[in-house]
């Protein structure tokens, strides 16, 4: 036998034995892919009958909302109370859920806690469905990877909070669009959501590409062209997973313009996407009184927002170190306000009391942790200027009530703040925009170098500017939005 022909002997033998393993191979695949399947319709089968035996018990149907943090008292929270009060206020035979993840306190003391620092009282008690696993959501968990990992751990909590309880339409109001799939496909729930702000955006894709170093972007990764490289693949195909997640909802609502533009390019979802812009309780600071401040010894500057990196408190401390030591500004305080979500946001503040230390101006700098609402207000009635520093904030409700109170406002040259809030009415400036130390410093002292009349003018402008983001506005947008889900859970 030539050499020729023991080849081509060769070559059929080898593809015998790989014939003959490719037919168990395929079908072990297909068996198992059979076995996933019965095993997602059995699941499917014992939630839907937990939802139907539930449904026939309460005699009506249910919206829940998945809200792990419903008790931290930031913006999203008072997303949250306002939405349930306007639906309870137009549907009266529905039942509410919330899921949470605060263990600590009951319900009613989260609902006091609404009260309190939102003056939102709902019409009727709802009921609190509480997961003992929201330390997976935790990014204290997942040091690196920590939106792969969040958005993972997601999965499990929901998965938690759908076997305790089925609801007929779910909302997440969070932020968690990997919960989307199991309470659709699992649960056979409708599903909707209210995005604050998308977990990945074509913004942080950027940050990554340019090799910015940012908080969530650190020097020894901006550092590195291979890690950057890396983390570029990363965040892509972490995009492609929400893409899919989101996409899943049968409606979306946005907080922004800005969120609006990275969730149509990621969901790509325009005909079930609108924006509902948050609800601020602009009237409750109507009578914050609106007059000339030329006869202040001291003037204040206030930064309301939670103590989250993002937020950047770190560029407030600094950009007012940089007003004092110029000296042109005159007497002057800066008040922090915000609430601590965890032990990691009251570390971060400790660790700003420390810059505050090192940079010698702790005596001219006041950190106000979970106030009361009439506390706020006291505050923002004493104070000249709202700070404001995130970048690429999503809306920034803070920013609002602050031009509500009368206050100037000086935020942040990004994001919902940029193409929504600070923008001119009817011809007139509302408001003032920087980005680094040097433009925050250099507009403070350009607010306080105006006469008190040219600051009374920008302060009138800024509260008749945030009218179209009162309570009101809010529940007639959301509920012209929910309209067709609760529709078709009355019928």
């Amino acid at each position: 036998m030539s050499g020729h022909d023991q080849l081509v002997h060769c070559l059929c033998e080898l593809t015998r034995l790989l014939w003959k393993l490719l037919l168990p191979l395929v079908f072990l695949v297909v068996l198992l892919i059979a076995v996933l399947v019965l095993l997602v319709l059995a699941v499917r089968f014992w939630l839907q009958s937990s939802k139907n035996a539930r449904r026939a018990r309460d005699g009506r149907p249910t919206v829940a909302f998945f809200h792990p943090y419903c008790n931290a008292g930031g913006g999203g929270e008072r997303v949250l109370w306002c939405a349930i009060r306007a639906l309870q206020s137009r549907y009266v035979d529905i039942n509410f859920v919330v899921y949470t993840g605060d263990l600590g306190v009951t319900g009613q003391q989260i609902l006091e806690g609404a009260r309190r620092r939102f003056n939102i009282v709902l019409p009727r008690p709802v009921q609190f469905v509480f997961l003992r696993h929201r330390l997976l959501v935790e990014p204290g968990l997942f040091p690196h990877f920590t939106l792969l990992g969040q958005s993972v751990g997601s999965i499990f909590l929901g998965w938690e909070a759908l076997t305790e309880f089925v609801p007929d339409l779910y909302i997440d109001s969070m932020g968690f669009a990997f919960t989307l799939p199991l309470f659709r496909y699992l649960g056979g729930c409708s599903v909707g959501s209210y995005v604050h702000y998308p977990t990945i955006s074509t913004d942080m894709l950027s940050v990554v590409r340019e090799r910015n170093p940012r908080f969530n972007n650190a020097d020894y990764v901006s550092n590195s062209l291979f890690l950057s490289a890396f983390k570029v693949v990363y965040y892509c195909l972490l995009a492609l997973l929400y893409g899919m997640a989101g996409s899943c909802s049968d409606l979306v609502m946005v907080n922004s313009s800005w969120t609006l533009d990275h969730i149509l390019s990621l969901w790509r979802a325009p005909n079930r996407t609108s924006v509902v812009y948050p609800p601020c309780d602009v009237s409750a600071f109507l009578d914050v009184p609106l007059e000339e401040d030329g006869d202040r010894k001291c003037h204040s500057i206030v930064s309301i927002g939670q103590f989250r990196p993002e937020k950047d408190h770190r560029l407030q401390i600094r950009a007012f170190k940089k007003v004092l030591d110029r000296g042109r500004a005159g007497p002057l305080k800066l008040v922090l306000i915000g609430g601590c979500r965890n032990q990691e946001d009251e570390d971060r503040v400790l660790m700003l009391r420390g810059l505050c230390q090192e940079l010698g101006v702790a005596d001219r700098v006041e950190f106000k942790l979970n106030v009361s609402f009439e506390e706020l207000k006291r505050e923002l009635g004493d104070a000249t200027i709202g700070l404001h520093t995130m970048w690429n904030e999503h809306f920034g409700i803070g920013i609002v009530e602050c031009m509500a109170a009368g206050k100037i406002i000086l935020a942040h040259k990004s994001g919902g703040p940029k193409m929504d809030i600070v923008v001119p009415f009817e011809g007139g400036q509302t408001g003032f925009l920087a980005d680094d130390e040097d433009s925050y410093a250099e507009a403070v002292e350009r607010i306080l170098a105006l006469s008190p009349g040219g600051r009374l003018l920008i302060r009138r402008n800024a509260r008749q500017s945030v009218a179209r983001f009162s309570d009101q506005e809010f529940e007639a947008c959301f509920l012209a939005a929910m309209e067709p889900l609760m529709g078709s859970l009355e019928r």
